[in-house]
This record gives structure tokens, C-alpha cells and sequence, in this order.
């Protein structure tokens, strides 16, 4: 009798197994564009499996221009989503139960593309400066606020780099492997101007979930940003089995301008650079939110009645120490 129960237990065990009682847990993650060098970390992580390591099995959806994230994350139709402290931000003033649990970027990798002549961003009250409208009520007002510009300087961004190499008196806005890029291409020399060198605050890429997705699988969201750590390491090392998944999932990525995003990324230190170069890649602080927050308030962007401490949390990032 003691051996037919231990069969049957044996055979119970084995039947759960093969059920896939273990099997991974799905998780969804929407970005916040189309695939790009921007997201390699998270793709590294799919193809080399370092999610699967970690019982993750991972779906990446691409984000793009008319993608809300932060919509579509509390309609639950993504588990994590990469997304932008402003955002987040808002969105704590607004009620909405988000929270950012980890950072790819320790920067905004915004910034100005000017011509040669521009010694420094300082020197472009004179200029014309091309702003997508968006960024009206992200960036600029703190450009103007430390540099003194003025709303008369501003010209609508339509995303067509003509007018900026047309006329050497206008200065562009530009992510680093983008505009960089198109103006090397078309044999334009440039210089590039990174915000964050010069003091703005806000983190960038970074990943964003639900409060109640948080507390009920605490251990998915704490594997989840370990294994997305991971892979950014990873892919600083070798980024060919990522980048075959993003030129797959975006097949208008070519080689050339990934081997550009990550030259810059590595270049500027957006992912390894700051606090992440010390206390791991994803890090955050308490500072920085607060700065942050600080501008927003200032520039009229947040309410100063926002508890800005409900936009993000550090217990998942603060003993994952990835380090680059």
C-alpha cells in the first residue's frame, strides 16, 4: 500500500510537471516607440534568454506616436511599460494608480543639434529653435528658464531636417541616435547638446506598472526588472542578438543606425552613467524624483499639492545592483 501511494504521488508529481504548473510567468511590455537601439536591453533579454532564466516569458509590443502607454497599462492590456517621469507624474496628480519601479536611462537623452559654430546652448538666444508641440510642456520651459529664450524663437518641429540645413541660424531638437544620425548621413556636420549636461532632471525609458499589478505579483515585477538589468549589460557586451529582433519587429532599422544608437548610448552613458555607474544600472533616487517634481511645480506643470513620492518606488531596483 506504501508503494502504490508513493507511486501515485510520483505520478501526480510528474503529471503537474508536464502540465507546466512551472511554467513561466507571460508578461507584457509595451515600449515607448518602435524598436530601436533605445530598447536593446529588454530585447537582449528576450533573445538571449535571461527573462527565461528567470521564469519570465516576455512579450515586447512596440509603442509609436499614437500609442497612449500609460492608457493601455491601466486598461491592462500591458504588464510594464516604458515610459517618462512627466508622465507619471501627471498621472499621479490626475489619481491614476501608476508607479515607476526602475529607470533604463539615468538621462533624458533629449537634446539640441546645433551647427558647428554653437560653442554651447547658451549661445542660441539669437536663433531659431524647431520644437515638436509636445515638448512645450516638457523641456522648453526649462530651457527658457535657465537660459532666458523666449517663445518668439520657436518654430514648429515637423520631424523634416531641411529647414536646419538650409539655414546655419536654426538649431533642432534631437534624441542622440536620431537627428545625429540623418544629418551624418547626409554629410552635415553637427554638435549635439544633452539637457541633462546642463542640469535637467528627469530619468528616461523608464518602467512603469500598475500599483495593483505590484502587490499582486510583487515576485514577477522584482524578476522582471533584475532580468531587463541584466540584459542591458548584456547588450553593451554584444548587441547582435538584440538588434536581430528589433530590425525584425522594425524592419526600417537598419545596421548603420544601430551601430550608431549604441555608440551613442554608450558614448553619452545614458544607461551606465551617474548612479547607475556605482550602485547598478536602473537605479533611482529620491533626489532626482524630487528634483524633478521641483521643476514641474515651478514651470506650472504639477500641482504643489502632488504627493510626487506615489509616482515611483525604489524596492525593486534598490538591491538589484547590475552593475555595468
Amino acid at each position: 500500500m506504501r508503494a502504490l501511494k508513493a507511486t501515485s504521488l510520483l505520478l501526480i508529481s510528474s503529471t503537474a510537471l508536464s502540465s507546466g504548473a512551472f511554467a513561466a510567468d507571460k508578461v507584457t511590455l509595451l515600449t515607448n516607440w518602435y524598436a530601436q537601439a533605445e530598447h536593446g536591453g529588454f530585447y537582449q533579454a528576450v533573445a538571449t534568454g535571461i527573462y527565461q532564466k528567470y521564469g519570465l516569458d516576455v512579450t515586447i509590443k512596440m509603442g509609436g506616436p499614437q500609442v497612449n502607454g500609460i492608457q493601455l497599462l491601466a486598461a491592462h492590456q500591458a504588464d510594464f511599460i516604458l515610459s517618462y517621469d512627466f508622465q507619471v507624474l501627471s498621472s499621479a496628480e490626475a489619481g491614476i494608480p501608476v508607479t515607476t519601479i526602475a529607470t533604463s536611462f539615468q538621462y533624458d537623452p533629449q537634446g539640441l543639434m546645433t551647427h558647428t559654430d554653437i560653442a554651447g546652448l547658451d549661445g542660441l538666444k539669437n536663433k531659431t529653435i524647431l520644437v515638436a508641440g509636445n515638448n512645450m510642456t516638457s523641456w522648453w520651459p526649462w530651457l527658457k528658464e535657465k537660459y532666458g529664450y523666449s517663445d518668439a524663437q520657436v518654430r514648429p518641429y515637423t520631424f523634416n531636417l531641411q529647414p536646419f540645413f538650409v539655414n546655419p541660424d536654426v538649431a533642432i531638437q534631437a534624441y542622440p541616435s536620431s537627428e545625429p544620425f540623418q544629418a551624418e548621413q547626409a554629410h552635415t556636420k553637427t554638435k549635439f547638446f544633452l539637457f541633462a549636461d546642463q542640469g535637467y532632471p528627469p530619468y528616461s525609458a523608464t518602467i512603469v506598472a500598475m500599483q495593483d499589478t505590484l502587490k499582486s505579483k510583487p515576485d514577477v515585477a522584482a524578476k522582471f526588472v533584475k532580468a531587463s538589468m541584466e540584459g542591458w549589460k548584456s547588450y553593451f557586451n554584444n548587441p547582435a542578438p538584440a538588434n536581430a529582433l528589433i530590425k525584425k519587429e522594425n524592419p526600417q532599422m537598419t545596421d548603420a543606425q544601430l551601430a550608431f544608437g549604441v555608440a551613442q548610448l554608450k558614448k553619452l552613458k545614458l544607461v551606465t552613467g551617474g548612479d547607475a555607474a556605482t550602485q547598478g544600472i536602473g537605479v533611482m533616487t529620491d533626489a532626482r524624483w524630487k528634483q524633478t517634481a521641483d521643476y514641474m511645480v515651478r514651470a506650472k506643470l504639477l500641482k504643489p499639492t502632488t504627493d510626487y513620492h506615489k509616482a515611483y518606488t525604489l524596492k525593486f531596483i534598490k538591491d538589484t545592483k547590475v552593475l555595468p
